[in-house]
């Protein structure tokens, strides 16, 4: 039997404002003792009253906005009612049948294809407390985290496979943080998922008993989980010739590598949701939503195809200068100030028709320079884009200083290198250091006059039809320069000079 896979994602999001939910108590109680971000309102003691942080709202609608959702006029809190240890008032504030966004979609590319996955949902609520298990067997509350806000995004059955689900989770992240409104770090719990699975026969438009994997903290941990509810449910269809007979919450053992039944799944009614009495109703008018809309950035879906159409970058060197905002930002800088200082070098025609003519180099040397060596600095370091020395004006000089054959990329390695070091100028650190390219022909050809007359066993080799001894050739020459040769003229030299 050919089976397809049905697979939809519920994701809480942590907003980082300053202070909780519905209280004044610290949001960063992460990074603080115990029990110390918290007061009666978080707490759930009788004759509290819970205030709503507008900062939170406002990052809701933006989130739901930047989802392509829409915003209704109206909106609530509602009480969802159970009982754990984590949960101090005995509910918890969320949102039912009247939430912030609804109908949204995101754009993505999983394997070259563009897909739409719809958003059904987007409302705001509290978090739960942590609970603390230690090896003892003693069980712990930490309620820091009780009432921190939380986006609940819940999107509809969109989606085919557990390498999709892994990458809308990626792109729902990246999105979150260039809107600025969560960390949105798995390993921290500013980013959550719970993930609803049903298998079905090809081409059959039911849905069938679903299986909910809860609490799942990494894009590994949804993906491997995702992988192994096939391989269960594959084998419970291939041995009954049918579904699972119940709705069951199920959570994921990383060490074991196996989903583990945790209980029945409960339906909304169990949840007794009703209007939440102690905070008023939410009118939202166009006139804020319109101002909310305005501050919503580009987001890196779309960044990624402008950098490809306007730029000329390779769709997957665009998918990596996305993933970092403030990376983004840097090469956009770069390839302005990289502009004006190929129409310094190139005066015919303006500098949109320069540019032109020379983008596809430019876009090859920028990805190469800043993706790769620039990156890899950073990486060694331990430090991000917004803490480095190089402005953006002298990593476009150096690219220039390359794309005009005025220094080689060994020399400019380590001109990049001394820039990081120190901030300094690539121009000033080439001559100071003499590591420009050489432009003297004549030295070049009694350079390699002199290294050809002293290699007669390999100038033999060579000659007799071994060719990859041509790099020694092309070593020696770089060694003796410094690495200030034109590896393209070197080249040309030395085939010449070896054929004769």
């Amino acid at each position: 039997m050919k089976l397809e896979t049905i697979i939809g994602l519920e994701i809480h999001v942590q907003l980082k404002t300053k202070s909780k939910m519905f209280c004044s108590c610290s949001n960063a109680g992460e990074n603080m003792p115990p029990n110390t971000a918290v007061c009666p309102v978080c707490l759930g003691h009788p004759g509290t009253l819970p205030v709503p942080n507008k900062q939170a709202i406002e990052w809701a609608v933006k989130a739901a906005l930047a989802l392509n959702c829409a915003i209704p006029h109206h909106s609530k809190f509602d009480r969802k009612h159970y009982f754990y240890p984590d949960l101090p008032k005995g509910y918890q504030i969320s949102q039912y049948d009247e939430p912030i966004g609804t109908k949204g979609s995101v754009r993505m590319t999983t394997h070259g294809e563009e897909r739409t996955i719809r958003i059904h949902r987007l409302h705001i609520e509290e978090d739960a407390a942590k609970l603390i298990h230690d090896e003892r067997g003693g069980s712990y509350v930490d309620y820091n985290r009780g009432g921190t806000p939380l986006v609940e995004i819940v999107t509809e059955a969109d989606i085919a496979s557990p390498e999709e689900a892994g990458e809308f989770l990626r792109e729902l992240r990246l999105a979150m943080r260039y809107l600025g409104i969560s960390d949105a770090d798995m390993e921290k719990g500013h980013l959550r998922c719970d993930a609803n699975i049903s298998m079905r026969p090809a081409g059959d438009s039911r849905y069938y008993p679903k299986t909910e994997v809860k609490n799942l903290n990494s894009f590994k941990a949804v993906e491997r989980s995702l992988a192994y509810e096939i391989r269960r449910q594959s084998r419970i269809w291939e041995e009954t010739g049918s579904a699972p007979q119940e709705q069951g919450t199920r959570g994921w053992d990383e060490n074991e590598g196996k989903t583990i039944i945790q209980r029945i799944k409960e339906e909304a009614h169990d949840y007794r949701y009703f209007p939440e009495p102690d905070i008023p109703e939410l009118d939202f008018s166009e006139a804020w939503v319109r101002e909310i809309r305005s501050c919503i950035p580009e987001l890196p879906v779309d960044l990624r195809s402008r950098f490809c159409e306007q730029y000329g970058f390779s769709r997957e060197d665009a998918k990596r200068f996305s993933q970092d905002f403030e990376l983004a930002q840097y090469t956009e800088e770069v390839i302005s100030e990289l502009r004006a200082w190929l129409g310094s070098f190139d005066a015919d025609g303006t500098e949109e028709e320069i540019w032109e003519r020379n983008r596809s180099k430019a876009a090859k040397l920028v990805s190469s320079w800043v993706l790769s060596k620039l990156l890899a600095l950073t990486n060694e370091h331990g430090v991000g884009m917004s803490a480095i020395k190089i402005t953006a004006e002298n990593m476009a000089e150096l690219i220039a200083l390359i794309h005009q054959n005025k220094v080689s990329g060994a020399n400019a390695q380590h001109i990049l290198a001394e820039m990081f070091e120190t901030g300094g100028d690539p121009s000033d650190i080439m001559e100071s250091k003499d590591l420009g390219q050489m432009d003297d022909d004549n030295a070049l050809e009694e350079v390699i006059d002199r290294i050809v007359n002293e290699s007669a066993k390999q100038v033999e080799q060579y000659r007799s039809g071994k060719e990859s001894i041509f790099q020694y050739f092309v070593g020696q020459v770089m060694k003796q320069t410094k690495g200030k040769a034109d590896p393209v003229q070197t080249a040309e030299l030395l085939k010449k000079k070896l054929h004769n």
